[in-house]
C-alpha cells in the first residue's frame, strides 16, 4: 500500500470524526441525544521481507455511547414522578377545598349548633327559629358545594383519563414507526446501527413512560411495550391499542380497557383495574381517584348523613310549637346501589341506612357464586359470605340490605353508602314553628329538647362511639392535609432522584461541548496530517520521475 493509500485512509477516518463530533455539538440540547463516537481499528498490515507494513485505518461503525441500565434508571424515575405529579395536582385542589377552615362547613356546623343553642334558650322567639333554619339551609348548601366540587373533580378526572389513553395510543404507533425504520436502516447499512433512530426511539418510550408506566421488551432489535399485568400495547409489528370506557360496576367512573382475543379475528375490550396501573400521569390519576377522591367523599357523605339522621332522631323524639312530634329535620338519600352492567339475572339489591354509628367510609362489593352471597370492602378486602341475601335483610356497615328478584351466578353489585350523601342532603323543613325544641306536647317555653340536639356537636354519634361530628370533619381535613405534605416531599424527593438519574446518564451519553471543541482540533489535526502523506507522496512521485529525465 503506498502513502497516498494511506493518507486517504487517515483522512476517511479524520473526516467521519470531524461529521460524527460536528453531529454531537449540533445536537447538544436535543432531548433524548446520545453521543456519538466513530469506532475504528487498524486496516492490518501487508507481510515484506522487512517485517509487516501498515496499512493504515479504517472506521468500523459509529456507535452511541449509551448504557442501558442507567437509560431504565432515568425512565422509571421519570415515570415515577410524573405519577406523582398528576397525584399532586389534583391533591392540591382537594386541600384548597377543605383547608381553609374560616369558610365552609367548619363555621357552618359551628353556626348551625350555636343557631339550636339560641332556640333551646329562647324556644318561642320566632327569631331564633327562622335564624336557626337560615343556618341549617347555609350548612346544607356548604355540604352540597363541597360534594358537588368533588363531583366536578372526579368527571375532571374521567375526561383526564380519556385524553391520556388516546396519548399513549398515539405514542405506541410511533414506537412500532421507529422500529420499522429501524429494521430496514439496519438492513440497508449491513447492519450498522442506525443511532439518530435508536435515540428518536428510547425518547418516545421515554416520554410515553411519563404517560404511564410500560414494561419494555427488546427482541430482535424491535421493542415491545406491556402495562399493568402484562397486557401487550405493542407485540411485533402489532399495537393493541387501549381504551377508556364507562365501569360496568359504575357507568360514572371512566376506567382503562384493553382489547383481548376472543377467537375469529375478534376482540372484546377488558376492563384493567385501577391498581394494575401505576407511573405515569394515567397512574397518578387513578390512584388519587381511588385513594384520596373516593375516600374523601365517603368521608363527606358519612358527615352528612350522621348531621342528619342524629338531629332527625332528636328532632323526631320532640314537639314542635303546635304540640306535634317533630318531624324529619333533614333528609338524605338511600345508599347508592349500581348493577354491574354485565349481570345476567333479574336480581336487584336495595339499601337502607340503620345506624349512623355504624357507617364506615368505604363501599361494598356484593356478589352472588350461585350459592351464596360475597360480600368484598373496597378497598381492604375484608370478605363476609351470607348464604342468603333474599330470603331476610341482613345487617352490615350502619345499613340493611336485601335482594330482590332472582340472582345468577356471576352477578354482582357495587354498594357505596356514602359516595353521594353529601349531595343529597337537604333541609325538610321550611315553618319556624316545625323545630321540635320542646320535650313535650304542652306549650312553646320547653327548649329541653332543642338543648339535646345542641348536645350532638360533641357527642359521639359516628365511628361507632369514637367521634363527634366536629371530629368527623376534623378528620378530612387532617386526612387531605396529611395526604397534600406526604406528596410534596415525595414530589421533591423524586425530583431529586430524577436530576440524580439525569447528571449519571448524561455523564456517559451527553455531550460536552468542551470535549468536542477539543476533538475537533485533534481530528483538524489527524485531517492535516493524512493530506500531508498524500502530499509526500506526490512529491516522491515526482522525484522518482524526475530519476529517469
Amino acid at each position: 500500500m503506498n502513502l497516498a493509500n494511506l493518507g486517504l485512509a487517515g483522512i476517511n477516518a479524520a473526516q467521519n470524526r470531524l461529521q460524527t463530533a460536528g453531529h454531537n455539538i449540533d445536537n447538544a440540547a436535543t432531548d433524548g441525544y446520545n453521543r456519538q463516537n466513530v469506532i475504528t481499528s487498524t486496516a492490518g498490515a501487508t507481510s515484506t521481507g522487512s517485517g509487516f507494513v501498515g496499512r493504515g485505518v479504517q472506521t468500523d461503525s459509529i456507535r452511541r455511547a449509551y448504557n442501558d441500565f442507567l437509560y431504565k434508571q432515568l425512565v422509571n424515575s421519570q415515570s415515577t414522578g410524573a405519577s406523582i405529579t398528576a397525584y399532586g395536582n389534583q391533591m392540591v385542589q382537594v386541600n384548597n377545598l377543605f383547608a381553609d377552615r374560616t369558610v365552609g362547613i367548619t363555621p357552618a356546623l359551628q353556626n348551625f349548633f350555636d343557631g339550636v343553642q339560641a332556640v333551646a334558650s329562647t324556644p318561642a322567639d320566632p327569631a331564633s327559629r327562622q335564624d336557626l333554619l337560615g343556618r341549617a339551609s347555609n350548612l346544607v348548601g356548604q355540604i352540597n358545594n363541597a360534594n358537588s366540587f368533588l363531583d366536578s373533580q372526579r368527571a375532571d378526572v374521567n375526561t383526564q383519563v380519556s385524553t391520556v389513553v388516546t396519548q399513549i395510543n398515539s405514542y405506541v404507533e410511533r414506537v412500532r414507526d421507529l422500529n420499522r425504520q429501524i429494521v430496514v436502516a439496519k438492513a440497508s447499512s449491513s447492519g450498522q446501527p442506525p443511532n439518530d433512530l435508536l435515540d428518536q426511539r428510547d425518547q418516545t418510550v421515554s416520554e410515553l413512560s411519563q404517560l404511564v408506566g410500560v414494561k419494555v421488551f427488546e427482541q430482535e432489535g424491535n421493542v415491545n411495550l406491556a402495562i399493568g399485568n402484562g397486557q401487550v400495547l405493542l407485540g411485533g409489528d402489532t399495537v393493541f391499542p387501549l381504551k377508556a370506557i364507562p365501569s360496568a360496576e359504575d357507568p360514572s367512573r371512566t376506567v382503562v380497557a384493553y382489547s383481548a382475543p376472543t377467537g375469529m379475528a375478534s376482540t372484546t375490550l377488558v376492563e384493567m383495574s385501577d391498581d394494575s396501573i401505576t407511573g405515569g400521569t394515567l397512574g397518578g390519576l387513578l390512584s388519587f381517584r381511588k385513594d384520596t377522591l373516593d375516600s374523601v367523599q365517603n368521608d363527606l357523605g358519612r358527615l352528612a348523613t350522621g348531621v342528619a339522621m342524629s338531629v332527625n332522631a332528636v328532632q323526631q323524639q320532640g314537639y314542635d310549637q303546635n304540640g306535634n312530634a317533630g318531624a324529619a329535620f333533614f333528609t338524605v338519600g338511600a345508599p347508592k346501589v349500581l348493577g354491574n352492567g354485565a349481570n345476567r339475572g333479574t336480581a336487584e339489591l336495595s339499601a337502607s341506612f340503620t345506624d349512623p354509628n355504624a357507617l364506615t367510609s368505604q363501599d361494598y362489593k356484593v356478589e352472588f357464586d350461585g350459592t351464596q352471597y360475597k360480600v368484598t370492602t373496597i378497598p381492604g378486602g375484608t370478605q363476609t359470605v351470607y348464604p342468603d341475601l333474599s330470603t331476610a335483610p341482613v345487617q352490615f356497615g350502619g345499613m340493611q340490605v336485601q335482594i330482590s328478584g332472582g340472582a345468577v351466578a356471576g352477578d354482582s353489585w357495587l354498594l357505596q353508602p356514602t359516595r353521594s350523601a353529601a349531595g343529597d342532603i337537604r333541609l325538610n323543613l321550611t315553618n319556624p314553628a316545625s323545630i321540635a325544641a320542646a320535650s313535650t306536647p304542652i306549650g312553646d317555653a320547653d327548649g329541653n329538647n332543642a338543648l339535646a340536639m345542641a348536645q350532638l356537636q360533641t357527642g359521639n354519634v359516628l365511628g361507632n362511639g369514637t367521634m363527634s361530628l366536629n371530629e368527623a370533619y376534623s378528620q378530612i381535613v387532617n386526612k387531605v392535609g396529611v395526604q397534600t405534605q406526604q406528596n410534596a416531599t415525595s414530589a421533591k424527593a423524586q425530583a431529586a432522584l430524577i436530576q440524580q438519574n439525569y447528571a449519571a446518564q448524561q455523564s456517559i451519553s451527553g455531550v460536552n461541548l468542551n470535549e468536542e471543541s477539543v476533538n475537533l482540533d485533534r481530528f483538524q489535526e489527524q485531517f492535516r496530517a493524512a493530506s500531508r502523506l498524500i502530499d509526500v507522496s506526490s512529491s516522491l512521485f515526482d522525484t522518482l520521475l524526475g530519476l529517469h529525465t
